[in-house]
């Protein structure tokens, strides 16, 4: 499954997690696979099932 890249970063920045953000937007494609970034998700304290909610096609 995939989620738009751009809801990762914006979770981020509403944590106020600006540097985070700034490098998801760098690093990570439009569309984030939640299974082949499950790590870094981890990393970020983000729920890939709590984005599946948000998943672009």
């Amino acid at each position: 499954m995939r989620v738009a890249r751009q809801k990762i970063v914006s979770i981020l920045r509403q944590r106020g997690q600006q540097v985070r953000a700034d490098w998801v937007e760098r690093e990570l494609p439009e569309l984030v696979d939640l299974d082949e970034h499950a790590g870094l998700l981890a990393t970020l304290r983000l729920d890939p099932a709590d984005l599946a909610g948000a998943s672009s096609p």
